[in-house]
C-alpha cells in the first residue's frame, strides 16, 4: 500500500496456465504504467512467493496459476480492477481484485476512539492529519478517505487513539482550527462513548460510519431522525444536523416526533446518522436511520415507521 493507505496491488487469478508475466504486463500496462507482475504457478510454493512479495493467498486461489500485478498510481489499479475482472484472457475468464495483506499484520483498532475530521483541503494527506492531532495523544491509525476511482480526497479522514480522552480532547481543541486553508470539523467517527451506566441509559447499537455508508444508495443523502417530542423545529434539527454538510432540504413533523433532512453528499448524511442516533435531543434519546430516497420526503415516513 502507498503513504496514504490506498492500495495499488491486484490480485489476478483464475489464469489460463499458458499465460505469462509478459502477457499480463502487456494488457495491464495499457490502462497504467505497472511496477512489477509475479507469476505464481506451483500451488505448494504459492504462500512462499505470496509472502514474498507483501501478499496473502485469497481463499479462493485454486490449482490454477495466479499473479501479483502492483500498480504505481492506486488509481491506475482502481480502474484495471474495473476494466479486467471477468475479462477473458486465452479463453478463461480471469478473476481480479485488490491484494490483501496477511491478516497478522493488521491493526485491530476496533476498541480504539475514532475521531471524524472533516472539511479538509483536497491537498491534505494521511500525514498531515496525523501530524496535526498527534499533540493530543498515541494515535494507532490515521487515514485521509480517497475516492477508489480517482485517488481524490473525499475531503474528511479519521484519526484513531489509543486513549479515551486523547480522542475527547482532540475533538474539543481542533474542531474549528484552521489545516491547509480550511477551518476542519471534528467529531466521534462513531457516535460518543455512552456514559457509565450510573448516569445514563442507552442500549442503542453503536454505529460504524463504514457499515452505514454502504447501507443505502450513494444517490440517498436523505436521514431519518425520530423520537423527538413536541420540541421538534426546523431550527432544532439545523442545529443539529449543520455540522454535518450542507443541508439541502428540511421537513419537520413536530405532532409526530420525526423529521428528515436531506443533505447535499450521501457522506454527509452518513456521518449525521453514526454521531446523532442514540443521543439525547431535547431530553429524548433519537434514532436515526436511512430514509427512503425519493425527492418527495413526507413519503419518507411510510416507508420507515415499522422498523424500530
Amino acid at each position: 500500500m502507498d503513504d496514504d493507505g490506498q492500495p495499488r496491488t491486484l490480485y489476478v487469478g483464475n489464469l489460463s496456465r499458458d499465460v505469462t508475466e509478459v502477457l499480463i504486463l502487456q494488457l495491464f500496462s495499457q490502462i497504467g504504467p505497472c511496477k512489477s507482475c509475479k507469476m505464481i504457478t506451483e500451488q505448494n510454493d504459492s504462500r512462499r512467493v505470496a509472502a514474498s512479495v507483501g501478499f496473502s493467498v485469497l481463499p479462493n486461489a485454486s490449482n490454477d496459476p495466479y499473479c501479483f500485478v502492483e500498480f504505481f498510481e492506486h488509481r491506475d489499479a482502481a480502474a484495471a480492477l474495473a476494466a479486467m475482472n471477468g475479462r477473458k484472457i486465452l479463453g478463461k475468464e480471469v478473476k481480479v481484485n485488490w491484494a490483501t495483506t496477511p491478516s497478522s499484520q493488521k491493526k485491530d483498532t476496533s476498541n480504539h476512539f475514532h475521531v471524524f475530521v472533516g472539511d479538509l483541503s483536497p491537498e491534505i494527506t494521511t500525514e498531515d492529519i496525523k501530524s496535526a492531532f498527534a499533540p493530543f495523544g498515541k494515535i494507532s491509525d490515521a487515514r485521509v478517505v480517497k475516492d477508489m476511482a480517482t485517488g481524490k480526497s473525499k475531503g474528511y479522514g479519521f484519526v484513531s487513539f489509543y486513549n479515551k480522552l486523547d480522542a475527547e480532547n482532540a475533538i474539543v481543541h481542533m474542531g474549528g482550527q484552521w489545516l491547509g486553508g480550511r477551518q476542519i470539523r471534528t467529531n466521534w467517527a462513531t457516535r460518543k462513548p455512552p456514559a457509565p451506566k450510573s448516569t445514563q441509559e442507552n442500549n442503542s447499537k453503536q454505529l460504524r460510519f463504514e457499515d452505514v455508508v454502504n447501507q443505502s444508495s450513494p444517490k440517498n443523502c436523505t436521514v431519518y431522525c425520530g423520537g423527538i417530542g413536541s420540541g421538534l423545529t426546523d431550527q432544532l434539527m439545523r442545529q443539529t444536523f449543520g455540522v454535518f454538510g450542507q443541508i439541502m432540504e428540511i421537513r419537520v413533523f413536530p405532532e409526530k416526533g420525526y423529521s428528515f433532512v436531506r443533505f447535499s453528499s450521501h457522506d454527509s448524511a452518513a456521518h449525521a446518522i453514526v454521531s446523532v442516533n442514540g443521543t439525547t435531543i431535547e431530553g429524548h434519546v433519537v434514532k436515526c436511520y436511512w430514509g427512503k430516497e425519493t425527492p418527495d420526503m413526507t413519503k419518507n415516513f411510510q416507508q420507515v415507521r415499522d422498523k424500530w
